[in-house]
């Protein structure tokens, strides 16, 4: 829901950044990976129940996420990148709750496991339709530049990171956050599948 404005307010530091990053020959793919390296830390701190460090290591795997399309946009972006890009990105978010299930698992498991339910249909929804997008020449207008169409809804990267982000401060109410965001991530796969269907005809 506030993916386009969240990227407009940090677009300017981003590629800012991304130009030292680019002058010193460190490349997208590497950005990703190492992005990546450092969720899964993240998702090991939550399970040791570091939850301070687990949120650090969060807020920069996802400030490498952001700058690796920044870096891929002012030198080359490829096909490999791109799908490099969103396949570690979901699981890094199958992670954290993953994470915070190994942390408690009386109290965390089951609300982990239904937060994980509904990760999968705003993803197979999202990159469901991204497929068909392509096949049909479809083109997203609000995020361009993207090497996926981008589906909206009330659940993107952004409202993501600061539920983890409010898991790792408050982790007493860690069933309480998953329980709720796993219901908007119902209603963001409701919308999704209905608008994606009938854009589709």
């Amino acid at each position: 829901m506030f993916d386009r404005r969240a990227q407009a307010l940090l677009r300017p530091a981003l590629n800012a950044a991304a130009r030292g990053l680019v002058r010193a020959g460190i490349s997208a793919d590497a950005l990703t990976w190492l992005g990546f390296a450092i969720g899964i830390a993240a998702a090991l701190a939550i399970a040791w129940q570091a939850f301070v460090m687990g949120l650090i290591l969060l807020l920069v795997s996802r400030l490498l996420d952001g700058l690796d399309g920044s870096v891929a946009r002012l030198t080359q972006p490829t096909d490999a990148g791109g799908f490099l890009d969103i396949a570690l990105d979901f699981l890094f978010y199958a992670s954290i709750p993953l994470g915070f299930a190994v942390a408690d698992p009386t109290n965390n498991a089951l609300p982990a496991a239904v937060l994980l339910a509904s990760f999968i249909g705003t993803g197979s929804s999202f990159l469901a339709f991204a497929a068909l997008a392509e096949k049909r020449g479809l083109t997203d207008t609000a995020l361009p530049g993207k090497s996926f169409y981008f589906l909206g809804g009330l659940t993107e990267a952004t409202e993501t990171i600061a539920v983890f982000a409010a898991m790792c401060i408050w982790p007493e109410y860690f069933s309480v956050l998953a329980y709720g965001f796993a219901a908007l991530c119902a209603i963001t796969t409701a919308m999704r599948v209905w608008w994606g269907y009938r854009r589709l005809m």
